[in-house]
């Protein structure tokens, strides 16, 4: 499957209408970022039922800021559009088809289960 470009336009909807999301901020002119984009482009292929997007944080800098970004390219996944995993950094092609294969993994009714816990203990 293609990757996705997310802009601060169709963000919401396309974490609302997939089940899986990976996003992988980035700028153009972050060496890293492009080291990272084949492995991300590779492994991209081989989960079509995830949906793989990029955020270009130089266009999408409101975009970037709700999610406090302060280092690329980082790695957020969104399940059920709860955040389950954010980390800066590249990967390797192993280490990220392990986080897909744990986020796919998740109990998601456990997850939402620990949020409520929290938002009680906080309120």
């Amino acid at each position: 499957m293609a990757t996705v470009e997310l802009t601060q336009t169709n963000f919401e909807d396309t974490i609302s209408n997939n089940g899986l999301v990976l996003i992988d901020f980035w700028a153009p002119w972050c060496g890293p970022c492009r080291s990272f984009a084949p492995i991300y482009e590779q492994v991209s292929q081989k989960y079509p039922s995830v949906l793989f997007a990029k955020v270009n944080t130089d266009q999408e800098q409101a975009l970037a800021g709700n999610f406090n970004i302060r280092s690329i390219p980082t790695l957020m996944i969104f399940r059920e559009q709860i955040i389950i995993f954010s980390q800066a950094g590249s990967l390797p092609v192993s280490a990220l088809e392990e986080v897909i294969k744990k986020a796919l993994e998740l109990d998601m009714d456990m997850v939402r289960e620990e949020i409520a816990k929290q938002e009680q203990a906080n309120a």
